[in-house]
Parts: C-alpha cells; structure tokens; sequence
C-alpha cells in the first residue's frame, strides 16, 4: 500500500493512528476508521499495519463501549 509516493508499512501506520489520535483527540478507533477512509484502505486490511500495542488499546476501547466481553484483570480462585 503506497501513501504519498511512500510504502506504508506497520512503523508509519501506527505512527499515523498515534498522531490522529492525540493530534484530533479521536479514540483509537475512531482514527484506524478516519486513517481508512483518508487512503482508501479497508478498515478489514489495516490489522496488519497495527501494532501490538495500539491492537490492546482498541481492544481495551472495545470493552468499555461493549463491543467485547470485559476480562477480569485479577485471575479468580
């Protein structure tokens, strides 16, 4: 996937969202979906641009708004 002349890869890609998220004051979710739309990607394809840690973001985002079941953070016995 090019940008700008420029091959898009994981590092820039998750620059991009990191910078659309502070610099817009967007979730993380929200900027992966505006970063899509802005060079006409599926929002399906942009997995594998993501980083492990923005991947546990948008997972943490996700349960608080339900999109996913909540995990317990302490293990019960």
């Amino acid at each position: 996937m090019k940008l700008d002349g420029l091959m898009l890869n994981k590092k820039k890609f998750s620059k991009m969202v990191e910078d659309t998220v502070f610099g817009k004051r967007l979730s993380y979710i929200d900027a992966i979906v505006h970063l899509c739309e802005t060079v006409n990607m599926e929002v399906e394809d942009c997995r594998k641009f993501l980083s492990p840690s923005i991947l546990s973001k948008i997972e943490h985002e996700a349960e608080q708004l339900n999109f996913l079941p909540k995990r317990n953070s302490l293990p019960l016995e």
